[in-house]
């Protein structure tokens, strides 16, 4: 019998098409790789890639070998998600991803609400502006701000997220060409609200740059600069003010992803359903 780690390792070789690439994906190294293929084409007594300098292509017995196995991950993903129903079910744990900003200003403050009515249910919350992989089990729901586009996912849109400019009340009194802006590093030009901070600061400097919204408003607060800001941050916060634009802000749709059997268990009913009201109740997302 062989080893079913082997095949795994096989089907990642397979889809990813290279030594290098299968190896970052799967956290090992080159030669890692090629010993569980070796052993796999050695229990099958098949040769299932042909070992060329630069890549590893599949012979017809190993593309025959990926399809097969390909479903096999299918059922193997349909497993492991009914295991984590299970396991909610009994254990009153739902992990629940969302974008920081929504995370903190509008979950954690309603959770004693939620531990009141279900005292024995548990929300793990995950801050993160990285899409969880739900399919790998990284949390059982996500609030998201990029439209879902995998079909199996059952989706909804809740929200939606609106950007303001802030800064501190004494920048205000500054000339707007001695504006200066914090922002994103160019990594995230692609996000609506970092274009727009680029379209009204034209040709005033960007002096500083953070990856995180945090840093970014501390910034603001002493007084570095102007900041995009989700209003539901920037509204709430003493130290800063909204400034007059030539144009609104850009808004992002907020989107409740779940997977339909999932969504069966009644914890994680019950979260989501606790989701939408602490999004539909927040007039900031409204």
């Amino acid at each position: 019998m062989f080893d079913w780690q082997d095949l795994y390792f096989f089907t990642v070789l397979a889809r990813t098409r290279s030594l290098s690439a299968a190896a970052r994906e799967l956290e090992v190294e080159h030669a890692t790789v090629g010993r569980r293929v070796d052993a796999l084409e050695k229990a099958l007594g098949l040769r299932l890639v042909d070992r060329l300098p630069r890549s590893r292509p599949l012979t017809e017995e190993g593309r025959a070998l990926a399809a097969l196995a390909e479903r096999m991950s299918t059922l193997a993903t349909d497993v492991e998600r009914l295991s984590r129903m299970a396991s909610i079910d009994v254990a009153g744990t739902v992990k629940v991803s969302a974008p920081p900003s929504i995370a903190t200003h509008c979950i954690t403050p309603n959770i004693p609400r939620l531990r009141s009515l279900h005292p024995r249910l548990n929300i793990v919350l995950l801050p993160s502006t990285r899409l969880a992989a739900l399919d790998k089990g990284e949390a059982d729901i996500a609030i998201r701000t990029v439209r879902p586009e995998e079909n199996a996912l059952v989706r909804r849109k809740v929200g939606k997220v609106r950007f303001g400019l802030y800064a501190t009340p004494s920048f205000r009194t500054l000339a707007e060409e001695r504006w200066t802006f914090i922002a994103y590093d160019q990594a995230r030009d692609h996000l609506p609200q970092q274009a727009w901070l680029h379209q009204l600061r034209g040709n005033r400097s960007v002096v500083f740059a953070a990856s995180d919204l945090a840093s970014q408003q501390m910034a603001a607060r002493l007084d570095v600069g102007a900041v995009v800001l989700p209003t539901i941050i920037g509204d709430q916060d003493s130290s800063l003010v909204r400034l007059p634009v030539s144009t609104e802000g850009p808004t992002r749709d907020v989107w409740l992803v779940v997977y339909p059997d999932l969504r069966r268990s009644p914890a994680v009913k019950v979260v989501m359903d606790f989701l939408v009201g602490c999004i539909q109740a927040e007039p900031q997302l409204g």
